[in-house]
């Protein structure tokens, strides 16, 4: 007797489980605000300060490379230093302005010093950039902010000396 009517149970839970589904429709999930899900996105996204602690890392490193003959690596940090500044289009466009025009101006001679493979012309390039830099934090508010030369590289876990070339950087 309980047999037959486990079994019951089990074929009605059978036959009855997938009507009772579509007869309970469940009810419609509103799409979320697609503004909202911008903001949203938006307000997890680096601003200005993170991104700016990656570039001072990669300038830094990028002064070992040039030191130690590894154009590539010198190359590498450049490039992705400027990278590094990407969620700040989104995130602080105003600033990222400044930044873009700083990269697309005043760091130039540091780019054709690295792909000239010149040491004495990234040495001045590079200074004239340090100088370049604490004018802008001063008048961007951030004076407060000044950059200086470390006496070592920011990551030491990178071999600066191995020889290479700008080009040697994958696209």
């Amino acid at each position: 007797m309980i047999r037959l009517r486990h079994t019951l149970v089990a074929v009605g839970t059978l036959l009855l489980g997938p009507a009772l589904a579509q007869s309970t429709p469940s009810a419609p999930v509103a799409a979320p605000d697609l503004q909202q899900q911008v903001t949203d996105i938006k307000s997890v996204l680096p601003k200005f300060a993170i991104p700016m602690r990656e570039v001072g890392d990669r300038f830094q490193n990028m002064y070992y490379a040039a030191q130690g003959g590894n154009w590539a690596l010198a190359s590498y940090m450049s490039k992705y230093m400027n990278g590094a500044m990407t969620p700040a289009k989104v995130t602080k466009p105003a600033e990222y302005k400044t930044w873009a025009s700083f990269y697309s101006g005043a760091w130039q001679p540091v780019e054709k010093a690295i792909n000239a493979k010149d040491v004495k012309a990234f040495d001045k390039a590079y200074k004239d950039v340090v100088v370049g830099c604490n004018g802008c934090h001063q008048a961007m508010g951030y004076g407060f902010i000044e950059v200086t030369h470390l006496k070592a590289p920011a990551d030491p876990g990178i071999n600066y000396k191995k020889p290479s070339n700008p080009g040697d950087v994958p696209a």
